[in-house]
């Protein structure tokens, strides 16, 4: 029993130092954006310092992760995408995260092997431990990019209305598209900040040359939402044909705001499915407990030859 609760203590202290490595490694690259918009917002700010165990992830990571990097063009691209979907723009984020699944493969296995030479474990049992938290450590990472693409996208689902309501105010009282994608940039930085830093990007796009049209349909690219193709195509449309970008935003952002109404009633139905399994794994028994459990008793104590 103690060397069960020794190797437990050791699988826990493993699992949260890689977690932690994962969170230092991706997630400093996502913060490093924000970082880099926040210090284009206000120059006169000092960006904050990374500490040293961030650093020396990130230097380590890349050089691990470089071994791992596809070779046929089509894979990498793949994946590059895919990475973009996620949120990680950084030119680094592909080796870290591969870096990153590399440690989340070899780490676990190294570990149980040392729990088996150490008498922590068998090591048998280390050996079948580690490599099945290498082969989650392999295809984990994956699911979290999966994970990471559907929030942001439910994210920017949920705050392109409001956004839209804000772009028409802003175009109806006179000002340009590109003034009015930074006022709503400025107004959602609280309520919304994923959306507000992307339509930063989209600013400085336009700054670069591009036209408000092209830099939305780029930031559709980065997200693969079909509600921004469908507001970068009205926006080419209206800088093509010159119809009205106003009624056709308002539009829009009507037809989000219906959309985004029914989703919140779809994901209202499933919830009473979803919350059938508890109900019945979790609840029910504990009621069939309570409710029959004094009537079981009160059985035992009329037929004692029973409870002999």
């Amino acid at each position: 029993m103690p060397d069960s609760g020794l190797f437990a203590v050791l699988a826990f202290v493993g699992a949260a130092s890689l977690t932690l490595m994962v969170f230092l490694a991706l997630g400093g690259k996502k913060s490093r954006l924000d970082e880099r918009l926040q210090s284009l917002a206000n120059p006169d700010e000092e960006p904050p310092k990374d500490d040293a165990v961030a650093e020396v992830a990130r230097a380590a990571l890349p050089k691990v992760g470089a071994y791992l990097v596809p070779k046929s063009a089509d894979e990498r691209t793949k994946l590059q995408t895919r990475l973009v979907h996620a949120g990680l723009y950084s030119r680094e984020a592909m080796v870290l995260f591969l870096g990153v699944k590399v440690f989340l493969m070899i780490g676990p296995a190294i570990g149980g092997t040392l729990a088996g030479l150490t008498g922590v474990v068998s090591l048998p049992v280390g050996i079948v431990f580690g490599a099945l938290l290498g082969a989650f450590g392999m295809i984990g990472p994956n699911f979290w990019l999966d994970l990471q693409k559907a929030n942001r996208q439910t994210s920017f689902r949920r705050s392109l209305p409001d956004a839209l309501d804000i772009l028409v105010i802003c175009l109806e009282g006179g000002s340009s598209l590109a003034a009015s994608l930074t006022r709503v940039a400025n107004e959602l930085r609280t309520a919304h900040p994923l959306l507000a830093a992307e339509l930063l990007i989209v600013q400085r796009e336009v700054q670069l040359g591009q036209t408000v049209g092209d830099a939305l349909r780029q930031f559709a690219h980065r997200s693969d939402l079909e509600e921004l193709r469908g507001l970068a195509a009205v926006i080419l449309q209206s800088e093509k044909f010159g119809a009205s970008l106003v009624k056709a935003l308002r539009v829009h952002a009507e037809t989000l705001r219906n959309r985004r109404v029914t989703t919140a009633e779809e994901m209202a139905q499933k919830a009473v499915v979803k919350m059938l399994f508890p109900m019945v794994f979790f609840i029910m028994p504990a009621l069939f407990i309570a409710v029959l459990g004094p009537t079981g008793i009160m059985l035992l104590e009329l037929f004692p030859s029973v409870n002999k």
